[in-house]
Order: structure tokens, then C-alpha cells, then sequence
């Protein structure tokens, strides 16, 4: 496909699909649940961004076919809106004391403030510890020493970028990145790129990278991940705040290097997900920080062989993904706990990786006795939502001789077992609302203030955050 051609096709296929995915779309009232009787399980959740009809949905499908899905069968209740709005809209109904939800699928960054607040069942008798959880993923489930959760699909920070821009300049992509790279030789590659866009090597290339630098959530994975990796943590493990200003101080020089002008595509300032992805999928820049599921979608706008993923630098990428608690009102608690082990069991999670989650468990990875039974995910009509091509063929990920993504065995596996967490806390919301609000500011101004005084100001806001007040 022309370039022309295939931004038309992200656009109008893949962007709007990711839009709905990423901020929730649908109506803005959430829709109520209606029982078909007694022993009915609601399964709340935000949008799968694998469709319509996508990985959830069908194996919610594979339990209701189950003897003890016939007895309690389940149904899949996505909430509209973004993130923040389905954190409201789940707050208010188990606050409420409402039965109407029994499995709620949280996001790993809302498990302490659920779990302190009462709202989810404690599990530690009932879930054992299971070696074949990766232990990253496994500690999101966690807090204060009680597991609230079983790990549904996970997600991580990766570097997409274009092996044919890396051979303008003369680097073989096969030696690169390897696992010492570094942001600095990252940067070192951008100047190269730099010079042959000037010369007119690169006629759509604008700058060497971008990422989600908009004042959303995906701001807060970008400084947690440079804050990180200059070993600066800014909560314990109880969730106390454990910064000062001069940490503070050396994370922002770490983000405004990762952010600088110089190397970072300007709108980065202003993207989402969807939008830095249009970005790189047009080919303004070489490297994009993104989840696993953009490996899905850009191959229906990059040919074979202009797309490669690979570890962030530094190895300090941030933890995402979606875990399954019961409610701590819902009167069919077991079956529902039932319900959650049956979604995230070996068969489930490899169910998920061929449809382009980040799987939860090693065996999904590597274990070659392990498939998916219950759905046909490898297939590309199930692999993609509905960009198409220029002759209107769906386009599958490239995959593995078992079926897997090509890169999960290796790539997303490694870039999982070393993942950090963001701050665990109850207080989630308050601390990155607190941390966009400062840092946004600071890599938007035209003249911005001193690292110093912008630290300062950070840690003001950051220890009233945490503290709950």
C-alpha cells in the first residue's frame, strides 16, 4: 500500500477501534445489568481492545458451554467511558452495596484502593500461590500481605520501531536493540536519522520518537518509567511517599532527556494511544513507546519487514494490565471465583496472547502442550478488529511456528518478568492526577521553570496526594 493509503486505512479503521477501546466509547449511561435468573454472573469490565466480539467475550462464551457454566452462566458487561469513569462508575456500585456486579475486572493500579476500602473479597484461602503466574504480575494482585485478585491479562511498556529506517543509516536491525541499549544510544541513532532526513533519505520522518505525553494516564507510565530507571521510587510498598525533591529533581532530568525536543516528535505532547500510533504507523518517526496490542494492529498499515518491537532501554518499563477480583457483595461469590479461575487458567491465557494480550502465565509462553481450545484467535479476521488493506484483506500478526506472536516468546516475555510497578496505593487516583498536573505543565511550557523549583512543587503535590488528603 501507498503510505497515503495505509494512514487512511489506520485512521479510519484502526484509530477510531483504539479510541473506543483506550476511552471507553459506547453510551454514557452505563448500561444496567438484567438477570436471567438467580445464579447469573456479571462480569464488569471496560472495553476489550480486541473487538467486538474479541478474546473476553469468547471465552465468557467457553464457560457458559461448561457444566458448571450451565448452572451459573455468565455474561460480559462492558462500561462506557475511560478509564477514570469506569473507576467511578465500579466505585459507586460496590460502595453502594449492590449485588448487580460479581467479577470485576480492575485495573492493577485499583487493587489497593478497592481492597482497603472493603469492596473485594479476600482470596488468600482460596487462591494458592501458582509458580506458572509470572511473579511481576503476580504482585499486582497483592497488598498489604492479602491477595485480592487472579491476574486476567497483563501489559507492558515496549519500543516498536522501523528496521528499514535503522538500515537508511547503515545499522543492521538484526544487532539492534540488544539488551545493554540505552536511551543515550537511542538518541545517538536520531542524530543519524536526523541527517538523512535532511538529505532526503526519509521524506515522511519528522523527529526520532514518540510516545503518550498528553496529561492522561499514559503521561504518568512515561514518568514512572524514567523515574524508575534512575532508581528513584516514589512509594514503599504500603504505599507510603518515600521521595524528596533532589529524587524528584534527578527523575525529571531523566524525563525531559527522554522528552527533549530534540529527539521526541511534538506532538507527543498532546497523544494518546491512538494518536502516537497514527504517528509512527505514517512514518514520522522511527521509534514508538507502546503496549502489546499495537503489534496486532500495525501490520494492516506497515509491510512485512518495517516493523520490529523490541524491550524498552533501560529495562525499567511499567506494568499494566487487568485482574479479577469478586465483588465482596456478590451473593454467588464462589461461582464467581469459579468463573475467574476458569478466565485466567493456562488454556484461557494462551487464549489471550494469540488474540494480543500479554498473557499472565509462563506456560502460555513457552509450554508447547498448551493451546487455545476454545476459540479460533489465530486466525487474522479474529486478530484484528477491521482495518483492511488496500485489496480488503484482513491482515494477521505476525506469529510464531506455534501460533504465538512472533515476539512474545522473547520479547514481551522479557520485557514482563522484568516490569516495575507503578505506585501501589489506595490513593491511586489522587497521585496521578498530582503527577500530571505538574509535569504536564513543565514539558509543555515554551520557558519552563528550573528542574529544581519544578521538583519542589512535584513533591508538594505528591505528598498530599499519597496521604489521602
Amino acid at each position: 500500500m501507498r503510505a497515503g493509503t495505509r494512514l487512511r486505512a489506520l485512521g479510519a479503521g484502526v484509530a477510531l477501534g483504539l479510541l473506543a477501546a483506550c476511552t471507553g466509547g459506547g453510551p454514557a449511561v452505563a448500561p444496567q445489568p438484567t438477570s436471567s435468573g438467580d445464579g447469573e454472573i456479571i462480569v464488569a469490565s471496560g472495553l476489550d481492545v480486541t473487538g467486538s466480539d474479541g478474546v473476553r467475550q469468547q471465552l465468557i462464551g467457553a464457560w457458559n458451554r461448561t457444566a458448571e457454566g450451565r448452572r451459573h452462566p455468565a455474561r460480559l458487561l462492558e462500561l462506557p467511558g475511560g478509564a477514570d469513569e469506569q473507576r467511578s462508575q465500579l466505585l459507586a456500585a460496590l460502595q453502594s452495596g449492590s449485588s448487580q456486579y460479581d467479577v470485576v475486572n480492575l485495573d492493577v493500579t485499583w487493587i489497593p484502593e478497592f481492597a482497603q476500602a472493603g469492596l473485594i473479597t479476600p482470596l488468600d484461602h482460596q487462591v494458592r500461590p501458582d509458580a506458572d503466574v509470572i511473579p511481576s504480575v503476580a504482585g499486582t494482585t497483592r497488598w498489604k500481605e492479602h491477595t485480592y485478585a487472579l491476574p486476567f491479562n497483563s501489559d507492558v511498556g515496549l519500543l516498536y520501531y522501523r528496521p528499514d529506517y535503522l538500515a537508511k543509516v547503515g545499522i543492521n536491525p538484526a544487532n539492534y536493540p540488544s539488551s545493554t541499549t540505552s536511551w543515550s544510544d537511542l538518541q545517538g541513532i536520531v542524530r543519524q536519522l536526523d541527517a538523512a532526513h535532511a538529505d532526503g533519505a526519509l521524506p515522511a520522518y519528522q523527529k526520532g520518537w514518540t510516545s503518550q505525553l498528553a496529561s492522561f494516564e499514559g503521561l504518568t507510565v512515561n514518568a514512572v518509567e524514567a523515574f524508575e530507571s534512575v532508581g528513584v521510587h516514589l512509594t514503599d510498598a504500603d504505599g507510603r511517599y518515600t521521595a524528596d525533591p533532589a529524587a524528584l529533581a534527578e527523575g525529571l532530568d531523566e524525563l525531559h532527556r527522554r522528552a527533549a525536543s530534540e529527539y521526541t516528535l511534538h506532538n507527543a505532547l498532546s497523544s494518546d494511544e491512538p494518536a502516537s500510533l497514527n504517528d509512527f504507523a505514517a512514518g514520522h518517526t522511527a521509534f514508538l513507546r507502546h503496549w502489546p496490542y499495537a503489534y496486532r494492529l500495525l501490520p494492516q498499515s506497515l509491510p512485512d519487514g518495517d516493523l520490529e518491537v523490541a524491550p524498552l532501554p533501560g529495562r525499567a518499563a511499567v506494568l499494566g494490565g487487568q485482574d479479577l477480583a469478586v465483588s465482596a457483595a456478590s451473593p454467588r461469590a464462589a461461582a464467581a471465583l469459579k468463573l475467574a479461575e476458569f478466565l485466567t487458567d493456562r488454556n484461557s491465557e494462551r487464549c489471550l496472547l494469540d488474540g494480543g494480550f500479554a498473557a499472565t502465565r509462563f506456560s502460555a509462553y513457552q509450554n508447547p502442550d498448551v493451546h487455545c481450545p476454545y476459540t479460533n484467535l489465530s486466525s487474522p479476521a479474529s486478530a484484528s478488529p477491521s482495518p483492511t488493506g488496500s485489496s480488503g484483506e484482513i491482515r494477521d500478526m505476525p506469529r510464531d511456528d506455534q501460533g504465538r506472536p512472533r515476539y512474545a516468546a522473547t520479547t514481551l516475555l522479557t520485557a514482563l518478568t522484568s516490569a516495575v510497578q507503578r505506585p501501589r496505593t489506595p490513593y491511586y487516583g489522587a497521585f496521578t492526577q498530582a503527577l500530571q498536573s505538574v509535569v504536564h505543565r513543565w514539558l509543555a511550557d515554551p520557558n519552563p521553570a528550573d528542574t529544581d523549583q519544578v521538583a519542589r512543587q512535584l513533591d508538594t503535590a505528591l505528598r498530599r496526594a499519597l496521604s489521602g488528603k
